[in-house]
């Protein structure tokens, strides 16, 4: 119970109310965020304490995170959903 609890709390951290973030950040916490590991699902968390401008222009690729456990993250969702 008290999974689904903190799983419906991010989700609900994770709708950002900007279209290009929510795209990709809803179906991460949905689909990936349950299986991660405890230091990854960390990480997560961290991310989303993020400002939207700051996360936006991470995942637009227009820069990186200075923090590794921020730049592990982002690099991970966007692993997701580019082809490589």
């Amino acid at each position: 119970m008290a999974d689904d609890i903190e799983l419906n709390r991010l989700f609900w951290h994770s709708r950002r109310g900007m279209l290009e973030l929510d795209v990709l950040l809803v179906p991460f916490v949905k689909e990936v965020y349950p299986n991660l590991d405890a230091e990854d699902q960390a990480r997560y968390r961290k991310l989303l304490a993020c400002e939207d401008q700051d996360m936006f222009g991470w995942f637009m690729q227009r820069g990186e995170p200075e923090d590794p456990d921020l730049r592990r993250m982002v690099r991970m969702i966007l692993d997701r959903v580019q082809p490589k």
